[in-house]
Parts: structure tokens; sequence; C-alpha cells
């Protein structure tokens, strides 16, 4: 479900960012869906170079990343069991992702001065995904962490429980 939602979100801002390039070819402008004041201002953030990171449109990264993750959900829920190296892998991109959502989230707050929310709920989403992915590896029996630790995470719900029924 989470990835659904960065998804969605991915596609809204990735469809913007490409009616402002249409509308800036023809010497015109687009406002974004999401600018609603000075400080809720998706144009601030689109056009920003933070939001050209890897010289590829941000949005387009989500639109990848989050089809990935559905991906690998719809496997679960199918049931199928993945090898640990394809967990290690969806842990390292997770990793990946909540670290550039978090330089992001700085970059918008501090240095760009506005916000997107469709941005803040890719960055929710991604928040999320991490959580329920590190849950799994501190979970798991044979693990190297402190069991103190492995506690604390199980101990809140929100974590805890599969997304969309998957184990």
């Amino acid at each position: 479900m989470a990835a659904s939602l960065g998804l969605l979100a991915s596609w809204v801002i990735a469809v913007d960012e490409l009616k402002i390039d249409q509308a800036r070819a023809v010497g015109a402008t687009f406002p974004p869906s999401c600018s609603i004041n000075p400080v809720v201002a998706c144009g601030n953030v689109m056009e920003s170079e933070q939001a050209h990171v890897f010289d590829v449109p941000n949005p387009f990264i989500g639109l990848v990343c989050y089809a990935v993750v559905i991906m690998f959900a719809v496997g679960l829920i199918a049931g199928v069991r993945y090898p640990t190296w394809l967990w290690a892998g969806l842990g390292a991109g997770s990793v990946f992702g909540v670290s550039f959502c978090t330089c992001l989230q700085f970059q918008s707050l501090f240095r760009i001065n506005a916000l997107c929310l469709w941005c803040c709920l890719g960055w929710t989403v991604t928040i999320s995904i991490f959580s329920r992915v590190t849950l799994h590896f501190v979970s798991r029996d044979g693990t190297p962490v402190p069991r103190a630790l492995q506690q604390a995470m199980t101990e809140f719900p929100w974590v805890h429980s599969p997304p969309c029924g998957a184990g």
C-alpha cells in the first residue's frame, strides 16, 4: 500500500514536471497542482537544482523505485520466498531511499524554503518502507542485533504489521 502511494505521488509530480517543461518551451508558465502559497510551493521545489539530482527529474527515480517495491510486495503476497541476496538488495535500496529523502527534506526546508505536499507523501512512504524492511532484518533469528533493539522495534504495531498482509 505504501509503495502505491509513493508511485501516485511520483506520477503526479512527473506529470507536473512535464507540463512545466512544455510550458517553458513555448515561453509560458505552468503552476503545479499543489502550489498553494509561498511555503507550499511545488513550483519552487520543482524548478530548483535539487529536483534533478542525477540529471534526471527526481520523480522519475521514484516511479522506478516504487514500482520495484510494489513488484516485490506482490511477490510476497503471492507467496514467493525471496533469497537473502534479494532481501539485502531491497534493504540497500531502502537505505539509499531514506538517505536520499532525508537529503531532499533538508534541501527543501533549509535551502529552497518551500514544501511540495506530494514530495512530503513520498518522504513519508519511503520512511515507512525503510522501517518495514529494517524490521524484517531485525526480527529474523540470527541477525546480529541486540535483543533490546529487536524488542523495541517489534513493540510498535504500525511498524510490525506486514504491508498488505504480506509476511
